[in-house]
């Protein structure tokens, strides 16, 4: 069963029902999500709308790190996900997420991109609170 981007799906807010204006196009096609885990590298190439290819990411153990203190750029090893915002059962099965918390052999880092998206992991180092 394909997965559809329309707008127009369900009901409107007052209850009635949307007039189907036209049939299914397939520029108008969805993906499932790519759940991006802590492994080895592994990438998928898709082939989007256009001719353009997106190059996915299935499994990254690598990150960029920005230190803000030191404004120097590092490319450090990912260790575990401490904290998700979109869901908190991703940071059990350690899976990578834009804003997601992570544990590096820098310290702990949040990451800026969407690695599924993207391919690659981008990250601030986050200032830990002594208490």
């Amino acid at each position: 069963m394909a997965i559809w981007r329309i707008s127009e799906q369900g009901k409107k807010l007052t209850g009635g029902k949307y007039k189907k204006l036209r049939c299914k196009r397939k520029r108008e096609l969805g993906n499932l999500p790519t759940l991006t885990k802590i492994m080895e590298r592994k990438m998928k190439r898709e082939k989007g709308y256009g001719g353009k290819i997106k190059v996915k990411a299935i499994s990254l153990n690598k990150a960029n790190v920005f230190d803000p203190f030191s404004k120097q750029m590092k490319v450090v090893e990912i260790k575990k996900v401490v904290q998700n915002p979109a869901n908190r059962h991703f940071a059990r099965m350690n899976i990578l997420t834009k804003g997601t918390i992570i544990e590096t052999e820098a310290g702990k880092a949040r990451i800026t991109n969407r690695p599924s998206r993207e391919g690659i992991v981008n990250a601030i180092l986050i200032k830990e609170e002594t208490k």
